[in-house]
């Protein structure tokens, strides 16, 4: 069975989906209802074929008899993290509860993943429309003021020449132009819709102070989202740790969970060790301290996650709201200065003529 479902392997599953899948897996439990006949229910209400054939999988691994978290993976389209925390429910007997918890904590996710491809989208859009503009301009636009002022017996100012020699250079390379263009909207949707491209993103927002804090707020919420969840679920503090490295996806922050894994094996607690890792802020790592003395650290970690979520939505907002007059306020100069360089000579001979 294995094997057959690894010959058909689907793609896996997006944050909406898991969290959907999640959700209403965790509603059917709550109701008496055991995994294997959940699945089935699932199956006879989904007429997505790809949802279907998921399901289908999982109904039939099931009835087989195999563990709820091994069925997950053997489909393999689960992420790791939720089979490792679902195989948790399990042991725990906090199956439905821990699907619950993996359902906010992908909606989450979700929520942070639209935020960051609105933040780029925009921008992108709006500077490939910028570079279009501008093309047209001293391509087409350009050549006809040309003709124009010869027509008159005189020639362009300097500022329009050179913007003239650049039209036709462009011109003779309109194809490797086309191409440019073409690789720029790519890498846009690279980035900007696939895991992959995220990653790659990362590692050249390094050296981009503003869009590095970003990442790594993004990594953060995620790192207090999961931790919560794990700690809610009875997972040991180390395991969860080696589980969130491939949550977050950030290297800072993936080595900084090394150091605090050390500093546990060396005998701190945990809120010592998130402290001496310098993971959180130290407001931040004092509310930890605060929660895992009164019993409540799971709370604590997934507020310290909700106002990282806010302040990345905040960043964001500021990102966009500051971008889009910049961006339309350089179009418009762009344009203008093009169009005055010959509208204003035009105009002084016209007015001479006259």
């Amino acid at each position: 069975m294995k094997k057959a479902l690894k010959a058909s392997k689907t793609k896996v599953l997006s944050n909406q989906e898991t969290a959907s899948f999640c959700g209403q897996y965790a509603m059917l439990l709550k109701s008496g209802i055991a995994p294997a006949e959940a699945a089935g229910i699932l199956l006879s209400d989904t007429s997505d074929p790809s949802g279907k054939k998921i399901l289908s999988d999982l109904y039939h691994i099931l009835r087989t008899g195999e563990k709820f978290h091994i069925a997950l993976s053997m489909c393999d389209v689960f992420p790791p993290y939720v089979i490792s925390m679902i195989k948790i429910g399990e042991e725990s007997g906090n199956l439905d509860s821990v699907l619950e918890s993996l359902e906010i904590f992908y909606e989450q996710e979700d929520n942070l993943s639209d935020n960051f491809r609105s933040a780029l989208m925009y921008p992108m859009v709006m500077i490939i429309m910028i570079l279009m503009i501008v093309i047209v301009l001293i391509t087409k636009v350009m050549p006809i003021f040309s003709q124009v002022f010869e027509q008159l017996g005189t020639t362009m100012s300097t500022l329009s020449q050179t913007l003239l020699s650049i039209g036709n250079v462009l011109n003779r390379w309109s194809l490797v132009l086309i191409i440019i263009l073409v690789a720029l909207g790519a890498f846009m949707i690279f980035t900007t819709q696939s895991r992959k491209g995220y990653v790659f993103l990362q590692k050249i927002s390094r050296h981009i102070g503003p869009l590095n804090e970003l990442f790594y707020d993004i990594g953060v919420s995620r790192f207090a989202s999961g931790m919560a969840l794990a700690i809610s679920s009875g997972m040991d503090t180390y395991t969860s740790l080696n589980l969130l490295k491939s949550i977050v996806e950030n290297e800072e922050i993936s080595g900084k969970i090394d150091i605090c894994q050390k500093q546990i094996q060396q005998g701190d607690s945990f809120p010592e060790a998130l402290k001496h890792a310098d993971i959180f802020s130290n407001v931040y790592s004092r509310m930890v301290m605060v929660g895992f003395r009164s019993g409540s650290m799971e709370k604590v970690l997934q507020q310290i996650a909700s106002r990282y979520e806010l302040k990345t939505s905040k960043k964001i907002n500021i990102v966009l709201s500051t971008l889009e007059p910049t961006l339309v306020i350089v179009l418009s100069l762009i344009v203008g200065l093009i169009l005055l360089s010959v509208i204003l000579p035009l105009m002084g001979i016209m007015s001479s003529i006259g």
